[in-house]
């Protein structure tokens, strides 16, 4: 079933993983996107303030996105995102991380000058296996209304 704009009311929208982190993936992604040597090494991370080897808060983000992606974005019809509006790093991705995603629908309305669309805003919070938040997201997206996607298929 896909879901439309009409599916996403106001609050608690669902949970979603966990997806478990590695070190050999953090150094993966780092090497390749934010080469910085607290998310390299991990002699040389424990003399920064992190304290320790960290994933890079772009990876964090990226592995947001999937967890959005195959928790709901995979089935909704999404017309896209005008953007993000807030992103937070809050405390570090550590290697062994086992991360779950919080998803609340902060704020939903029909588009103004489109209006076989909708805006949702959804709140996410990306937290580890202990519950401390690593990051906190607020993102718009677009998705066709259910006449719309009626009209579409």
């Amino acid at each position: 079933m896909t879901l439309t704009f009409e599916d996403f009311s106001l609050g608690r929208f669902g949970t979603f993983g966990p997806r478990h982190v590695s070190r050999d993936e953090i150094i993966a992604f780092a090497s390749e996107f934010d080469p910085q040597p607290m998310h390299l090494d991990e002699a040389v991370a424990k003399h920064t303030m992190l304290r320790g080897l960290a994933g890079s808060g772009w990876h964090l983000c990226s592995l947001m996105m999937r967890m959005m992606f195959d928790g709901y974005i995979g089935r909704t019809a999404s017309l896209g995102s005008p953007g993000v509006d807030e992103v937070r790093w809050l405390l570090p991705l550590r290697p062994g991380d086992d991360l779950m995603l919080d998803v609340d629908v902060a704020a939903a309305r029909v588009s103004r000058s489109r209006p076989e669309m909708g805006i949702v805003t959804f709140a996410m919070r990306m937290r580890n296996a202990s519950g401390q938040v690593l990051l906190e997201a607020v993102s718009p997206i677009m998705i066709r209304r259910r006449e719309g996607w009626a009209a579409q298929n």
